[in-house]
């Protein structure tokens, strides 16, 4: 799912408009990365927490060469899942409410 089928649901179950639609995507989305930007945790419940975590410099190799090389320290995004998120993603499809499951993309 990519951002423009994020807000043509949002458009589709609300009745707002395509444009308001997507701003409020886009607000959404926004909004989560200057928060983990800023290193603080994104908790959405019954979803799951995004967090920044900072890794250390390592050392690590080049797979072509072999050569030693040394991994610059970074920060990750880590999304650790809700218990009730895992629960609904391991049901099977038949016992998930008709208006939840979403169509695959069409090819």
């Amino acid at each position: 799912m990519r951002k423009t089928d994020l807000a043509n649901e949002v458009f589709e179950k609300t009745g707002i408009s395509k444009k308001e639609a997507s701003d409020i995507v886009e607000l959404i989305l926004n909004t989560m990365k200057d928060t983990l930007q800023a290193g603080e945790i994104v908790k959405i419940a019954g979803f799951g927490n995004f967090v920044v975590r900072s890794k250390r410099s390592r050392k690590g190799r080049n797979p072509k060469t072999g050569q030693e090389i040394e991994i610059s320290p970074r920060r990750v995004i880590t999304f650790r899942p809700s218990q009730v998120f895992r629960k609904f993603v391991n049901t099977p499809m038949a016992n998930v409410p008709e208006e939840s499951k979403l169509e695959p993309p069409a090819a």
